[in-house]
């Protein structure tokens, strides 16, 4: 019974490091200002820009960093967050809702105009991210980002690292998502 309520508690946190279906990306989700919110903390491919966004001053901004979940509110008496997803492949923003459907998965669902939904499952690379006393990342958990030379091509991995990067382990590029100015901004 322990271990069923435990599994349960942690199917119900969307928070961590997620990659998207197709594998090109891993979305790190924490909660900021008692919102769930999704940024881009990895590319398959480093270097993304946001060129399908129908605002030309945002076409130039790296997909690193960019929000894809956004403002997503808890919905009462179930473990599913509701805000808008925004969809860098047509640089649309959707109705959508996050599901964590057990500890490793979590299903993201948009829709546009109530109706034409669709969907894929995410599957979790990185723990749940701790609160902070200002509903960031918890102290400790990351640490701050430097700058550091390039990986080797086609490594797959983004140019900035920590600072205090473990070898042979990819670097956190992103940190504390809660700080970043399009995240930050919202509030």
């Amino acid at each position: 019974m322990f271990a069923a309520g435990f599994s349960s508690a942690l199917a119900a946190d969307p928070t961590g490091d997620w990659r998207v279906a197709d594998g090109v990306a891993n979305i790190r989700v924490a909660q900021c200002n008692g919102s769930m919110w999704g940024v881009v903390a990895w590319e398959k491919t480093p270097g993304g820009r946001d060129s399908n966004n129908p605002d030309p001053a945002k076409q130039a901004r790296p997909t690193l960093g960019m929000p894809i979940l956004i403002d997503m509110k808890k919905k009462p008496g179930a473990d599913q967050w509701e805000g808008q997803v925004y969809n860098a492949k047509d640089g649309q923003l959707y109705s959508s809702t996050i599901t964590p459907t057990d500890p490793d998965h979590m299903e993201i669902r948009g829709c546009v105009l109530g109706f034409l939904c669709g969907g894929e499952t995410w599957t979790r690379v990185g723990p749940p991210i701790p609160s902070s006393p200002v509903n960031s990342m918890a102290k400790g958990t990351q640490k701050p980002i430097a700058p550091a030379p390039a990986p080797k091509a086609g490594s797959g991995h983004s140019s900035v690292a920590t600072a205090a990067a473990r070898p042979g382990k990819p670097a956190d590029q992103v940190g504390d998502i809660c700080l970043l100015p399009d995240v930050a901004r919202a509030h």
